[in-house]
């Protein structure tokens, strides 16, 4: 097995689609389309060709087209299901790390809930950034380190305490620290990366277990143990998550860690930053500020 391979990308296609065969549950990406349309109100520019990278559903390249953002969306999406119909351009299914597009193609690319289930996000952010014309703009939404770390906590400490071994359940997701890095590197400009914390509350762990299945969110590591999980692991985790994590209500929280990216594919029109020593006026004298020395750090008291 190589071992850069970290997801079973197979895996993650069957259980998006068994999600859709199920029910799909959409508030993390409603959620995310309405930050998506805030992200996008602030540019001036129409779009004339958009494409959609596996956001889990097709509604995002329809709502790319019904709020006026790109006139023509087109899709790669990880596994078909019925609702796969954009309302115009095309739909293939396709894989993030393997665009079936030409080169400076399109004006906008967007993906929402996706990256992060890839194995080489470096070479996929490459082909994003190249698959867009120059001056071409990039945002994605992927999750984030913190996510379901109550999850994980509960599951390793149960599988400790019943088999004294450990098995990989929650996915490793990316650092916002690290991603900034990785766009420059893919070569996008103007790259910006932020971070959003929500906090969902739910009855027991068995109810978010519950959504994470119906949003195709279950375990697709490839390092994950093959035999099915015992009823025993999962009522102690639940319990261990409740002592741990709830609120004063009994309700327990989970973690969802939104991280966006967003980057210009070069253009020679575009700003560009200064060079170091080549600015015209101190800082201090355009606040109209008196400069002062931090000197040196304070050693601790006592």
């Amino acid at each position: 097995m190589n071992s850069l391979l970290v997801f079973d990308r197979n895996l993650v296609r069957r259980r998006l689609a068994r999600a859709h065969a199920q029910g799909y549950e959409d508030f993390l990406l409603r959620h995310a389309l309405d930050d998506l349309d805030l992200r996008l109100m602030p540019v001036m520019r129409d779009f004339a060709l958009a494409l959609d990278i596996e956001s889990p559903d097709a509604g995002v390249a329809r709502h790319l087209r019904a709020r006026g953002h790109a006139q023509t969306v087109f899709r790669v999406a990880a596994a078909d299901h019925p609702r796969e119909q954009t309302g115009n351009g095309d739909t293939v299914i396709g894989d993030a790390e393997a665009l079936p597009f030409a080169h400076e193609r399109f004006d906008l690319t967007v993906s929402l809930l996706a990256l992060h289930a890839v194995n080489d996000l470096p070479g996929a952010l490459i082909q994003i950034r190249r698959a867009l014309k120059p001056d071409g703009l990039f945002i994605g939404c992927l999750l984030g380190g913190a996510t379901l770390h109550e999850l994980r906590a509960a599951l390793t400490d149960a599988e400790s305490e019943l088999t004294g071994g450990l098995s990989p359940r929650v996915a490793p997701f990316a650092d916002v620290r690290d991603l900034g890095g990785l766009m420059q590197r893919a070569g996008f400009a103007l790259p910006v990366t932020d971070l959003e914390t929500l906090r969902v509350r739910y009855d027991n762990a068995f109810a978010l277990m519950q959504d994470l299945r119906r949003m195709g969110m279950t375990n697709t590591l490839l390092a994950r143990r093959r035999t099915p999980v015992t009823r025993a692991l999962m009522l102690r985790a639940a319990q261990i998550y409740a002592e741990r994590f709830a609120d004063s209500d009994g309700r327990i929280p989970a973690t969802f860690e939104l991280i966006w990216l967003s980057g210009w594919s070069p253009h020679e029109n575009q700003q560009k930053p200064l060079r170091p020593g080549s600015a015209k006026m101190r800082l201090a004298d355009a606040l109209g500020t008196v400069e002062h020395s931090a000197g040196e750090k304070a050693a601790p008291k006592g």
